[in-house]
């Protein structure tokens, strides 16, 4: 038998199991037996609270180097786009290649072990191509690999500065010459990592980064690939509408951001007659498959389409407070048939609970009502949730079949010390950190342990990474 045993486990739903089996056979869970007082020999031993690994549905890995460097002058979300885009002028792919590893690694270190990189970095200055087209693409691939962690890339199509305006010199290097060369190149990138698209892994065998023992060599089953339409300010309709034939043909996951801004809405209204989310599902781009990314300002009619499509919403709350874009309407989401998930966005931060408890504690102040998501719904949008809305809905839950990514929770911190078993799940949602994560495993493999990256010094990485990217 090979294997891990868990002190305690969630399992889903508001209560634990103590003393949990958990048999691996290959990176998938064969089977999962509870009640089991102590470790049988031959299994790994999880302390405190183990669960899914997280999920981290949307992140900008390269954006972690403007951390602290953005916050001294009053603003806005565009105030803080051209200081981000900064940053991206200056960017190549072994810039990008050690900045995501090292972004990666930091998220691992809290609990993530799949991450939905949301990727419109793609060109080189002016936008003119690498000699390889898909160079800063291969870069974030290979990073995720090294890091351990599993990976959707998002390929983001993006053609315009704006609704009718030309993009700028650094926007350029976001930009295919039209939706058919985006197309093409994503084409290549899916052979890149053998045809692993939505819900079809790539390949076979275990967790990128990943060998025998522990982090080791990358293997090919743990990258996969989804599209995105950068929002409705980048892409026009027609174009949004060969995006999402894409990704349907190939049961691709599809995200794109949607009514972030104000400002956002205002000019879709002003083009078209309708909000974001209204052109979107006029494109054919709604359905399960689908992410709108922050929904911070739709409107109930936004809500009903969400809802209806059985989309996802990914929040950021972290970002979203960060950048002053407000708090999106989750409960309302959720009530009409929109499933959540949660994303770290601008990496400004990357801990999971916080987004997860975010999400309650914003509404909060919003409606004045408290309790509206409760501990375990939330932990579910942060594992479950995420996975399915990156493509991989054969993980983020401990069951017979799903993937072996496991994330083990010390309660000897000062945040969960004395903290009762039938509330644990509640109190590591409302008062854990990324600093409580002992352990995590991503297909069966150790990437994590003891607190420590068995591959990479990821304070020493980060700083290297960032500081040669940033004056």
């Amino acid at each position: 038998m090979s294997g891990f045993w868990a002190e305690l486990a969630w399992l889903g739903g508001p209560g634990l199991e103590a003393g949990v089996v958990i048999e691996v056979a290959g990176e998938r869970i064969v089977a999962v037996n509870p009640g089991v007082a102590t470790p049988p020999p031959g299994l790994d031993r999880l302390d405190g609270l183990v669960m899914p690994g997280l999920a981290n549905a949307h992140s900008h890995a390269f954006q972690r180097a403007l951390r602290g460097r953005t916050h001294r002058a009053q603003g806005s979300f565009w105030s803080w786009r051209e200081q981000m885009y900064g940053l991206a002028g200056r960017l190549d792919p072994d810039a990008v290649l050690t900045l995501a590893r090292a972004t990666f690694g930091e998220m691992a270190l809290a609990g993530v072990t799949l991450v939905g990189e949301f990727h419109y970095l793609h060109h080189g200055p002016g936008g003119v191509p690498y000699a390889s087209p898909n160079a800063i693409g291969d870069a974030v691939l290979e990073a995720a690999a090294q890091a351990g962690v599993r990976i959707t890339l998002l390929d983001a199509c993006y053609l315009h500065g704006g609704i009718g305006v030309e993009p700028d010199a650094v926007q350029r290097r976001f930009c295919d010459p039209d939706v058919d060369a985006w197309a093409a190149r994503v084409e290549a990138l899916l052979a890149r990592v053998g045809g692993g698209a939505a819900g079809g892994v790539a390949g076979g065998g275990g967790a990128a980064g990943v060998g025998a023992a522990g982090v080791g060599a990358a293997g090919v089953g743990a990258a996969r690939v989804g599209a995105a339409i950068h929002s409705v300010r980048a892409v026009d309709p027609g174009a949004a509408a060969v995006v999402a034939a894409w990704a349907r043909a190939r049961s691709a996951p599809l995200h794109a951001h949607v009514s972030e801004q104000p400002a956002e809405n205002e000019a879709s209204l002003r083009a078209y007659g309708a909000t974001p989310t209204v052109v979107l599902e006029r494109s054919g781009a709604l359905s399960d498959l689908f992410t709108a990314v922050h929904a911070t300002h739709v409107s109930a009619d936004d809500v009903a389409l969400l809802g209806a499509a059985h989309a996802f919403c990914c929040l950021c709350p972290t970002t979203e407070r960060d950048l002053a874009d407000g708090i999106g309407p989750a409960r309302r989401l959720r009530d009409c048939g929109a499933r959540l998930a949660l994303g770290s966005d601008s990496n400004v931060q990357i801990e999971p609970f916080e987004e997860a408890r975010a999400v309650e504690l914003d509404e909060r102040l919003a409606s004045g009502i408290r309790g509206q998501h409760g501990g375990a719904e939330l932990l579910g949008a942060a594992t479950a949730g995420g996975y399915a809305s990156l493509g991989w809905p054969d993980g983020g839950e401990i069951r017979r079949g799903s993937l072996a990514d496991l994330v083990a929770v010390s309660r000897e911190s000062v945040r969960l010390a004395g903290v009762a078993d039938e509330v644990l799940v509640d109190a590591l949602v409302f008062a854990g950190a990324a600093a409580d994560v002992r352990d995590v495993v991503v297909g069966g493999r150790f990437v994590v342990r003891g607190g420590e990256h068995l591959a990479l010094d990821v304070p020493r990485e980060l700083t290297r990474a960032i500081g040669a990217v940033t004056p």
